[in-house]
């Protein structure tokens, strides 16, 4: 009976822990604060995204200058996501122990270090050994942004707030890295160009670094460790619009705390790893797998697949900045769709326009113009269902575990972004264009099935310290 009677109290107090918090920010809404919180989180990813594309910007001109193959342009590529997966991983489990702001500029700072690295590599290894800092790096920079953006906003703005992620990376970033490439060739020749590629990602990350010591910690994270006090400081700053400055009488939004036991436990990251908690989290494993390795083929191949054909590098890469428009649109869409329509709506409806998309790639796609027009419709599916997907997995969990829930999410993504290439070059090499673009259409009909199971979180408050749903009770003691 004891049990029961703590477990019911815990209960109590963790759900006006949720409803404060909810009600609190839904009376501020969205002020500077939120603005300026959004703006250098997202200077920071735009960057990211760059860095992302860099393996398949500088690939062409690797082959050319080091007489690579594509196997070994696909390693640098595994190399890169594999490590962004270790890194997410990594950041999980460290920002739902320490806070989710300081991992903000630490992963900044590996990324910037290895893309340094790689602008002075002498030879393969040491780049292969640049890309793998700069994923891990990459990988938890991304991971914390992602939880950030969901943690600092109201349900009604969260979806919107968290699409603007893949607007900045996904869209603008993508989109704009063969703009890059472009450039930085058009500005630098030699055998040598391609290191000016990594070498300029390098100067912009200090620069986002110094903008973003101005990012509080999240008041969701500090509320579910007890630090009721220092939450409401940062709501405060929010609802003022004041990001630095003395505030000395801060409001107080918020008066219940987290179950004791439960703000001072260190073990709750293996929450995502049991109950029905476990169930979301493989099925959104496989969903952003099947997302992620279909998105990084085309990311990774495409501008290869173009020069194969005949097309000159820049060439090449001005087709791919015209295929990725779709990408932008497609985040944009995404980001928009967030606070109207539910997840698993938006999940099902993209998968099936790029189960199309791939089809048409793959057998309809006679000459360039239609390449570029099917390859924009298939970024465009797929960055929906990415953005659509980054949103969704935070929603999934309680507070003390939704860093490390989240992160093994964007891992696996991240695994099967670096290892599906090798899969969908090797399917390149045998079957053509139509066999490599028909096995990506069959990742997207996966993804349709696998969204259909998990709970909808569409307008619904985050989780603070209590497993979501019907775990509360195993938990707890009923």
């Amino acid at each position: 009976m004891d049990k029961e009677l703590a477990g019911e109290a815990t209960a109590s107090r963790t759900g006006t822990l949720t409803k404060q918090i909810e009600g609190a920010y839904q009376r501020i809404g969205v002020t500077g604060a939120h603005r300026q919180i959004v703006f250098m989180i997202l200077l920071g990813v735009f960057f990211d995204a760059l860095e992302q594309n860099a393996v398949g910007i500088t690939g062409p001109v690797l082959r050319q200058a080091w007489g690579l193959g594509a196997t070994e342009i696909g390693l640098l590529n595994t190399m890169t996501f594999t490590a962004t997966a270790l890194g997410r991983l990594a950041t999980g489990l460290i920002v739902d122990k320490y806070g989710r702001r300081q991992m903000l500029v630490i992963n900044l700072i590996i990324f910037a270090g290895g893309s340094l690295l790689c602008a002075v590599a002498p030879n393969y290894p040491v780049l292969a050994a640049g890309r793998f800092v700069v994923g891990f790096g990459l990988g938890g920079e991304i991971a914390v942004a992602v939880i950030m953006m969901a943690e600092f906003f109201a349900a009604k703005h969260r979806g919107t707030a968290v699409g603007l992620i893949n607007v900045t990376a996904a869209g603008l970033g993508n989109m704009l890295a063969p703009a890059f490439g472009i450039l930085v060739f058009t500005l630098f020749d030699g055998p040598d160009k391609w290191r000016w590629v990594f070498g300029l990602l390098f100067i912009p990350a200090i620069l986002v670094m110094f903008f973003r010591r101005f990012v509080p910690e999240t008041p969701r994270f500090l509320a579910s460790k007890g630090r009721i006090d220092e939450a409401n400081l940062v709501i405060t700053r929010l609802a003022r619009g004041k990001l630095s400055g003395p505030i000395t009488d801060p409001e107080q939004f918020i008066t219940a705390g987290p179950d004791p036991v439960i703000g001072q436990s260190s073990g709750h990251w293996k929450d995502a790893l049991r109950g029905k908690l476990l169930k979301r989290t493989v099925l959104l494993c496989i969903a952003v797998c099947m997302s992620y390795a279909a998105q990084i083929s085309m990311l990774t191949l495409m501008p290869t697949i173009l020069v194969s054909r005949g097309y000159t590098v820049n060439t090449s890469l001005w087709f791919t900045l015209i295929m990725q428009s779709g990408s932008l649109l497609g985040a944009a869409t995404a980001a928009y769709l967030a606070s109207r329509l539910p997840r698993k709506k938006v999940l099902t409806a993209a998968a099936i326009l790029g189960c199309a998309a791939g089809l048409s790639m793959a057998f309809l796609a006679n000459d360039i113009v239609l390449v570029v027009i099917f390859g924009a419709l298939f970024n465009f599916a797929v960055i929906i269902l990415n953005t659509t997907i980054w949103l969704f997995a935070p929603e999934l969990y309680p507070t003390r575990t939704r860093g490390f829930g989240t992160s093994i999410i964007l891992a696996a993504g991240s695994l099967s972004g670096g290892l599906f290439p090798l899969i969908s070059g090797a399917i390149f090499d045998a079957s053509g264009l139509g066999g490599m673009f028909t096995t990506l259409a069959v990742l997207f009909g996966i993804l349709a099935i696998t969204v259909q199971f998990p709970p909808e979180t569409f307008g619904k408050p985050l989780e603070e310290d209590a497993d979501a749903g019907d775990e509360e009770a195993a938990i707890y003691g009923h």
